[in-house]
């Protein structure tokens, strides 16, 4: 007999996606005869993730809030498609749960759960939430996040709130990076340099990246590069890395990031919620180079737990490359050279890692009743 379903709705990034499955995997830990399932945007790497996940999956046609005529019309009309389409499809099990993941998806099931008197919880890892996440927490029975200081953000509803981390998939306690190693033919005698946009990529770090590879091959002896470009990003970036003298692999997406996270020595990316959680349980130095037009600007928040705890740079994305270089190349040579200031910035990663979220919320939610 099928157990409860639990219904996940959010997306648009892997930042959204990826501590939801890492909950999902632990929920069928614990009820094994639950069902998952995921509401999701029309995004494609939210299919590509969910579809190596083995995890079933509505596509909504939710868009994000924009305050011109057009896009109002637009974000209105979606929104209650999305309701009416997540409201039968919920309204279908006994026994439900909705937990709201972020992302302009995420309200319109989660609105859709609370008419239908079915439990909805709230999963919000960045620091500041974003506006879905505020929509959300008003009809939410339970809120879990990742800092403390989100509570500021969502006083209305303290009582409501566990902190309890970013819930990350169940690999990262015990990654392989040698699997990595030899999936990307990489020289395991030589330190890797890790270079992420996070799922999509980032234009700015590629182009960066790109413009030190000169100064980059100093290194070539005894470090290597794998520069995740993002998927549109790929061929551009491919061009550019022609004729670098350092070893290096460029991709434009990769799976297993606890194995590839595991084997660097050196991290540059963006610092999303999950990203900053992920090098943190990886113990990997990094230099965070927020996103910089978020009006929030939470990718600083974010970043600024790990450079609190020694555990990480920031670099600014500044507005001229020139200047974003030098600032990079700064830091990212010391860095390279000091094996011993690398070690210290990976102990205190370990020392902030927490790698119990995922266990914590499910064990919650598994225990919630209608």
């Amino acid at each position: 007999m099928s157990g409860r379903c639990f219904f996940f709705a959010g997306g648009g990034t892997g930042g959204h996606i990826y501590p939801a499955i890492a909950v999902a995997e632990q929920i069928v830990k614990l009820e094994p005869t639950a069902q998952i399932h995921f509401f999701c945007s029309n995004r494609s790497i939210d299919a590509h993730i969910l579809q190596q996940a083995g995890l079933e999956y509505t596509t909504l046609p939710a868009k994000g809030l924009g305050f011109r005529p057009g896009k109002l019309l637009s974000f209105c009309t979606t929104f209650f498609k999305s309701y009416r389409i997540a409201k039968e499809i919920i309204a279908a099990s006994n026994d439900a749960i909705v937990i709201g993941i972020g992302g302009f998806v995420a309200a319109p099931a989660c609105r859709a759960a609370h008419k239908l008197k079915v439990p909805v919880v709230l999963l919000n890892v960045d620091i500041v939430p974003g506006r879905a996440n505020k929509l959300i927490a008003r009809w939410a029975d339970e809120i879990y996040v990742q800092f403390e200081d989100t509570i500021q953000y969502l006083a209305k509803f303290k009582k409501k709130i566990n902190i309890v981390g970013c819930p990350l998939r169940g690999s990262f306690s015990n990654p392989q990076p040698e699997k990595a190693i030899e999936q990307l033919g990489l020289d395991k005698n030589k330190k890797i340099l890790l270079i992420t946009g996070a799922s999509s990529g980032s234009e700015n770090i590629n182009d960066t990246i790109c413009s030190l590879l000169q100064k980059l091959g100093g290194f070539a002896d005894n470090w290597q590069i794998v520069h995740l470009a993002g998927r549109a990003n790929f061929e551009k970036v491919s061009q550019k890395y022609a004729g670098a003298k350092i070893k290096y692999k460029v991709l434009g997406y990769y799976d297993d990031m606890q194995n590839l996270l595991a084997a660097a020595d050196l991290a540059i990316g963006r610092s999303g919620a999950v990203s900053v959680a992920e090098f943190a349980a990886a113990a990997v130095p990094s230099i965070c180079m927020p996103y910089p037009y978020h009006r929030d600007r939470h990718q600083y928040l974010n970043a600024g737990k790990l450079v609190g705890a020694g555990a990480a740079i920031i670099v600014d994305d500044l507005p001229d490359a020139k200047d974003r270089a030098g600032w990079l190349w700064e830091e990212l040579e010391v860095l390279m050279k000091d094996e011993k200031k690398r070690q210290g910035m990976a102990d205190a990663c370990r020392r902030v890692a927490r790698l119990d979220a995922g266990y914590k919320v499910a064990e919650k939610l598994v225990k919630i009743t209608l």
